[in-house]
């Protein structure tokens, strides 16, 4: 008897002393309000000031990690760095959404693929204005490559009163559209 509650009471005292018996979550520090940045943090992130406010803390932490490394920047850097939060600024947020998601695939692609994707950026930032403005009006010409997903064809049942031939598939209605019947497609060919 006295080695169980030795047993029990050695147990209570590891598990409390444990870092993990105490674990707390912890919510993120709230990140400062546009009002609350210091000036030199307001001139460096200005692109920004509009949205700053409807951010989240860990966004604002981001740039305020930015904005700290900012001084220690060449001034080309610098430059740069104003022109591109500038551009992502203006940027809707789906748009923010797929140069995140495009970033991130990039990430965990392979060394070739990250090497390709390099040489092709180092080509392009050595044409000429006029034929990146002609790219650039291309590809916002272009659909999004991703193909929509779509439902494979559904073969249709024959009616319970018998003798409506099934629909095999070889002809998808648009979406929205109503189904093609066997006669409708037979007549389609």
């Amino acid at each position: 008897m006295a080695r169980a509650r030795f047993g029990l009471i050695a147990a209570t005292i590891l598990w409390l002393t444990s870092p993990v018996g105490h674990a707390v979550v912890t919510p993120p520090l709230p990140q400062p309000s546009w009002a609350q940045l210091s000036t030199e943090q307001k001139n460096i992130l200005a692109p920004l000031a509009g949205e700053w406010d409807k951010m989240d803390g860990f966004r604002r932490k981001k740039w305020l990690g930015i904005a700290q490394r900012y001084p220690t920047l060449s001034p080309d850097e610098q430059a740069r760095m104003q022109r591109r939060m500038t551009e992502w600024a203006k940027l809707t947020p789906e748009e923010r959404k797929r140069a995140r998601e495009k970033y991130q695939s990039l990430q965990k692609a392979p060394p070739e693929k990250k090497e390709a994707v390099k040489q092709k950026w180092e080509e392009y930032k050595e044409l000429p204005e006029s034929e990146k403005s002609r790219l650039n009006a291309e590809a916002a010409r272009k659909p999004d490559p991703r193909p929509t997903p779509s439902k494979p064809p559904v073969a249709a049942k024959p009616a319970a009163t018998g003798g409506q031939p099934q629909v095999t598939g070889t002809q998808t209605p648009a979406p929205g559209a109503p189904p093609v019947t066997g006669s409708e497609q037979s007549a389609t060919r």
